[in-house]
């Protein structure tokens, strides 16, 4: 006995000197969700169950919370760690952020324990005060590696506002540290923050902060972690899935990639009658050619929960990885896209989709979490219905709308909903009491696919719901010139930007008076083989050296997202004219010219007096302005135009 204790008390001498007993191996589960843009209610589902197209509502935020406590139930009876993260872009998207700008936002987001969020670039669409305020109110860290902040006045003081945090883990419980000291041998995982590089060019509001590259920036924080003797890193990233998969390609030393922005909902829906996407917890080889990183993303609008199970080695390596993305459902379904209570299946029919749906391994029958339920509609819900004003249209069909035509399931035409937004801006702008002002026929419309927030749902169309959930931006349209030269380079240019897999596809061009087909000629790359305007009713092609009058929103007449030859056109001099109402008086505000700054944020430069849409009396949002009066003068009954104007057509 006396020997065995010595032989113990040697061994454990010797491997204190020769440093701390290896590391066991280390399984973590992470529950992530992205782009929620403020679906705090349930958004319209659709499902194919056994040949049946049945309707159903998805998600919000009550029933995410209610997951996350399913899952943190599931870790507390297996004793294992679990993080939830929140990839990005929580802003934006319905009424609930227009009428609160934020403050319901991080109410509702510290109410359900998140432990990190990464900052999206609708986080940015107010001004730095507003996010400060909005860093400052939650109860989670807002993480951010490749954001200097240091000469912005509102973010710079910010501590909330981190480029990563640690979580040291014991079993279940988890508690945040500031160095591996506090740490007493548990595990520690390190979350870092990505946020987009180019914010510049898609944020207008980003104040005096700077934007490092996103690889150099990841690389240079690994390597800091691992020189703290931390070895488990997860990024947590608003950067799109193909910038996430290539991250994954181009740095050394980071185990998971927790993403956002491009709305990626991973893995195969096809059971369900929807998408198959890219696969879910797929890992791709570092540079070194050693280590791995798995990359997951959690689809949009609240409306599914990303869950991943990544074990690490004794040396902190990532070893395996998996997991899936769940769609979280409500229990009621219905046979009518309506989903009035007389449209509901009845017992015996509901009682068979329910039990499809428990069968399947990507949806899960969810009930909302009460307490939040309670919350939101006694805070929050009686002045949305108040906003949302009067009916002006109907929606006899729903209307899609997808950002690249052939998403989810829709033809080589893509939205049934932007070529609307585009006809309802030029109808506007073409109005007698407008040309008054402009002094300008327009030929055509041209809208992102980014600015156009939602499909459209059957039943009533109130003017809520143009100015609160399907142009929430407050946008002044901007009527300009250009050449059929330069309007050509700008189709070709942002449509080869949307076609890589994985490309970030909000700045897709939709149109309204101009026709143009593109042919994809090489995976993610190809040429226009049509481009025709709209003249007395015939269609004409465009010439080259021809100046055609153009509307779009001011936005992208700034060339933001990727409209890049629109900076180019407007650099030296431009004639463009935004359109804004000055105490309920629509006014003109010339355009002198753009310029960047050194940071890359495009400036605008008015000839006379700038519009400022913070000041009082003056309202920008003539592109919601002008959908309104377009379904209340022209389309009262909103259904699909009757011509497409764009036609893609892939490999």
């Amino acid at each position: 006995m006396k020997r065995n204790i010595l032989a113990c008390s040697l061994a454990l001498a010797l491997a204190a000197c020769a440093g701390t007993e290896p590391e066991q191996p280390f399984t973590l589960t992470v529950a992530h969700i992205n782009d929620t843009h403020s679906h705090f209610d349930a958004t319209p589902g659709e499902l194919r169950v056994e040949g049946q197209n049945l309707f159903t509502r998805f998600g919000g935020h009550p029933r995410l919370l209610a997951q996350a406590n399913q899952l943190r139930r599931q870790a507390e009876a297996s004793d294992q760690g679990l993080l939830f993260l929140h990839g990005g872009d929580a802003w934006q998207g319905t009424g609930y952020f227009k009428l609160n700008n934020g403050t319901m936002n991080a109410d509702v987001l510290s109410r359900m324990e998140l432990d990190a969020m990464a900052l999206g670039n609708h986080e940015f669409d107010l001004d730095n005060a507003r996010l400060a305020a909005f860093i400052e109110q939650v109860s989670f860290p807002v993480l951010a590696a490749n954001l200097d902040a240091s000469e912005d006045p509102h973010l710079a003081s910010q501590e909330n506002l981190k480029p990563y945090v640690l979580y040291a883990f014991s079993g279940v419980e988890k508690r945040r540290i500031d160095s591996l000291e506090e740490a007493d041998d548990d595990p520690v995982v390190a979350v870092m923050g990505l946020v987009l590089e180019d914010m510049p060019d898609i944020s207008p509001h980003v104040g005096a902060l700077r934007f490092e590259r996103e690889v150099a920036s990841a690389q240079k924080t690994v390597d800091t972690l691992q020189a703290m003797g931390v070895d488990k890193i997860v990024a947590l990233t608003h950067l799109g899935l193909e910038r996430d998969q290539r991250l994954a390609q181009e740095v050394n030393g980071i185990d998971l990639i927790v993403g956002g922005h491009s709305h990626t909902l991973m893995g195969d829906f096809s059971n369900l009658g929807l998408a198959r996407d890219e696969p879910y917890a797929r890992q791709f080889t570092n540079p070194d050619g050693q280590g791995k990183t798995c990359v997951v993303q959690a689809g949009q609008y609240a409306q599914a929960m990303g869950r991943v199970d990544i074990t690490f080695d004794g040396q902190g390596r990532l070893a395996a990885c998996g997991g899936q993305n769940t769609l979280l459902s409500d229990n009621r379904f219905y046979d009518d896209i309506r989903r009035q209570q007389q449209d509901r299946l009845d017992k015996q029919a509901e009682g068979r989709v329910r039990n499809f749906v428990m069968a399947q391994p990507n949806i899960a029958l969810v009930e909302e979490d009460a307490a939040l339920r309670e919350h939101i509609d006694g805070q929050y819900r009686p002045a949305l219905e108040q906003a949302y004003g009067a009916v002006i249209g109907q929606v006899p069909a729903a209307l899609q709308h997808v950002r690249l035509p052939g998403e989810k399931g829709s033809d080589r035409h893509g939205s049934d909903v932007a070529p609307l937004v585009a006809a309802s801006q030029l109808y506007w702008v073409n109005r007698p009491e407008v040309q008054a002002l402009t002094g300008r026929h327009i030929d055509f419309a041209l809208v992102g696919a980014g600015s156009v927030r939602n499909s459209l749902e059957q039943g009533e169309f109130r003017e809520g719901n143009a100015s609160l959930e399907l142009l929430p931006f407050a946008n002044a349209l901007s009527v300009l010139s250009l050449t059929g030269q330069q309007v050509a380079a700008l189709l070709i240019d942002v449509v080869n930007q949307s076609l890589p897999e994985g490309a970030h596809t909000g700045k897709f061009p939709y149109s309204s008076g101009l026709r143009y087909q593109f042919n994809e000629t090489q995976p993610g790359k190809g040429y226009i083989g049509q481009l025709e305007y709209l003249a007395d009713g015939q269609w004409q092609r465009i010439q080259p050296n021809k100046l055609y009058h153009v509307v779009m929103s001011s936005y992208s007449a700034s060339g933001n997202d990727g409209w890049e030859a629109l900076f180019r056109a407007q650099e030296i001099l431009s004639d463009r004219l935004d359109l804004a109402y000055v105490n309920k008086r629509l006014t003109l505000f010339p355009v002198a010219r753009l310029s960047k700054t050194a940071e890359g944020k495009v400036q605008v430069h008015y000839a006379n007096g700038a519009l400022d849409c913070s000041a009082d009396g003056v309202r920008c949002n003539t592109d919601a302005q002008a959908f309104i009066d377009y379904v209340r003068d022209q389309r009262p009954v909103l259904t699909p135009l009757a011509e497409p104007t764009v036609t893609l057509n892939r490999l």
